[in-house]
């Protein structure tokens, strides 16, 4: 197993996960993995994975996927339209539209495929199988996923899990149709994501862009490649050792670009749960930075502020 490294001006770090999670036993590698994640979730808040055992055939199907119902007749999108998030699949152009100073050059569609799954009847048949099947493999990938992200912070394998951080998967397919005039929008706003962390597929156009030492660098598709990148609430549980990576989407005259982006948050779904500062990695020399905070909580001001390019983070700085 291969763990590459390219961390220049330019890029950041892409890394070789094990075909099966399972046979991910030898130590050496497994340490010098959680080495290269922990430098790129504190340096950049950004990686790309490769040889991640999810089949390029179920990549291919969840891009198709999300082609066929957007370029379904107009009809069959107009009855799956909605601005409720609660519903078990909408489709929608921008959940900022009312928030924000601007509307974004995108569709979408989505819902949470867990912890309760929609029923398939509830899902369009033009992405139901793409939309389960994938969100399966994610589920498996993220598991891994926590673990390493847990050992890179020197903690138990198991205690991002603990906390219940891939509890809730909320998966958002993006459609960018080709742009006449580009340069006059965004496909997407700048803004990091109010999630523990976000697994994104993108196809092979590009444009997408992550804000590094205040410069926009280019994110380059990998083929077969998922984007990982950091969410705020892990930036607020790690009390700013992980960096909540700020992004944005170029709008581009060739299209449809597609990406499929599976948060891990509950966002506005009822969620009890109080988070803050993990204890483990607090000190008298590392104090808590940010108070206290339900998801739901943090969530509404992030929905109410929109992608206006400010961080929803310094409310609640300590």
């Amino acid at each position: 197993m291969v763990a590459k490294n390219s961390i220049e001006c330019d890029s950041y770090n892409k890394l070789s996960l094990p075909v099966r999670p399972s046979v991910l036993v030898d130590a050496v590698s497994r340490e010098a993995i959680v080495e290269k994640i922990k430098d790129a979730a504190k340096k950049w808040g950004i990686f790309q994975v490769i040889n991640h055992g999810i089949p390029l055939s179920v990549l291919e199907e969840i891009k198709d996927g999300v082609i066929r119902f957007h370029e379904e007749d107009p009809e069959v999108k107009k009855s799956y339209f909605s601005r409720d998030f609660s519903k078990p699949f909408i489709y929608h152009n921008n959940f900022e539209l009312y928030s924000s100073s601007s509307g974004n050059w995108r569709d979408s569609f989505g819902g949470y495929m867990a912890p309760n799954p929609p029923k398939p009847e509830d899902l369009p048949l033009a992405c139901r199988d793409a939309m389960i099947g994938y969100s399966n493999h994610v589920m498996s990938i993220s598991s891994l996923l926590f673990e390493l992200l847990s050992e890179a912070l020197g903690l138990s394998s198991e205690m991002l899990k603990s906390m219940d951080c891939m509890k809730s998967l909320h998966v958002i397919c993006h459609y960018y149709p080709p742009c006449p005039q580009p340069d006059l929008t965004l496909g997407t706003s700048k803004h990091s994501d109010n999630t523990f962390i976000t697994i994104l597929l993108q196809d092979q156009i590009g444009g997408l862009q992550v804000l590094h030492q205040d410069c926009w660098v280019n994110v380059s598709p990998i083929p077969g490649a998922l984007v990982i990148n950091i969410g705020d609430f892990l930036q607020m549980m790690t009390n700013d050792r992980f960096i909540s990576v700020e992004h944005r989407v170029l709008a581009n005259k060739v299209g449809p670009r597609i990406s499929v982006a599976c948060f891990f948050s509950s966002s506005m779904n009822p969620n009890p749960i109080v988070y803050g500062p993990i204890k483990e990695l607090l000190s008298e020399e590392n104090p808590p930075k940010y108070r206290d905070f339900t998801v739901p909580e943090y969530t509404k001001g992030y929905i109410e502020k929109g992608l206006d390019g400010t961080s929803n983070l310094s409310k609640f700085r300590i």
